[in-house]
Formats: C-alpha cells, sequence, structure tokens
C-alpha cells in the first residue's frame, strides 16, 4: 500500500499511539506535589480518540474487609474524563495515600450511551494495591464496546 493511503483504522491507530506516546514515562514514579496521588485516563480504541465526559469514582477499602470476603468501600472521590479523556483531579494533590486496595469504578455506560453506540459493559472497575503511598498511581483505561484493558501507567 503506498505511504499516502491512509485507512480510518491507520488513522484511528495513530490517534491512539499518539496519546500513549503523549504521556510522559519516568524510572522514578514518585508523587510530584502538584497534582493528584491517583490519575486515570480513557482512551476510545475503536475511535482512536480520549473517551471524554465517562463518569468514574475512586473508592479504598476497608481494613476489615481485607482477605475476608465482606470488604467494606469509603468513596474518596469522584470525576468527569475531561477533553483529553483524562481525571486529574481525583483527590487533592495534599491528599496522602495509606497503603492498602483501591478501586476506580468506570461508568462506561454513559460514556457509550452519549456516542450512540451500544456496549456490553455497562461498568468497568479496576482494583489496585498502594503498596508504597509516596509514589503516584496513574490507571489508564483503554476501552472499546466489547473489550477492555488497563496497565500501571506513569
Amino acid at each position: 500500500m503506498p505511504a499516502s493511503s491512509t485507512t480510518p483504522a491507520t488513522s484511528r491507530l495513530t490517534a491512539l499511539a499518539a496519546h500513549l506516546s503523549s504521556v510522559s514515562v519516568t524510572s522514578n514514579p514518585k508523587m510530584s506535589p502538584k497534582r493528584s496521588p491517583i490519575t486515570s485516563h480513557v482512551l476510545d480504541t475503536t475511535l482512536g480518540k480520549p473517551a471524554q465526559g465517562m463518569p468514574l469514582r475512586l473508592e479504598q477499602q476497608g481494613e476489615h474487609g481485607i482477605g475476608n470476603g465482606n470488604a467494606t468501600w469509603t468513596l474518596l472521590g469522584e470525576g468527569l474524563t475531561n477533553a483529553d479523556g483524562r481525571v486529574e483531579d481525583l483527590l487533592p494533590s495534599s491528599h496522602t495515600l495509606s497503603p492498602g486496595i483501591y478501586k476506580i469504578t468506570f461508568d462506561v455506560a454513559v460514556y457509550f450511551r452519549a456516542i450512540n453506540t451500544k456496549s456490553f459493559y455497562p461498568s468497568v472497575t479496576i482494583e489496585f494495591e498502594v503498596e508504597r503511598p509516596e509514589e503516584h498511581y496513574h490507571v489508564p483505561l483503554l476501552i472499546n464496546p466489547f473489550a477492555y484493558s488497563t496497565y500501571r501507567g506513569s
């Protein structure tokens, strides 16, 4: 295929790659004092662009629920993804994390309804462990109507 040919799939991949490469990667994930200790970024992999307008909430598991199946959760923050698909203010920058289990629940149904797309997943919940409270935790979500993935960002 000639280099000047651009398919919709190529355009989506190029846009997705540009968003992923715009995230600065550092070998030291220590927390910056000017940002929330936990952030997120949501990309729609079908469209190859940020998932703007997706509500999400951050919760922390109570100590008594760990390992016994009777978890209680405390709401720490809520947010809505911006035009770049990011939520950077889930917690105040002054918030001090404590070691433990956290979860972010993404209300993907709201996002997909807004773009008139049927989705298999009404919500996606990602649980993760904070072992080093002084570090920054970035939890990206790559979503499409029938699949999703996540990874530990920086």
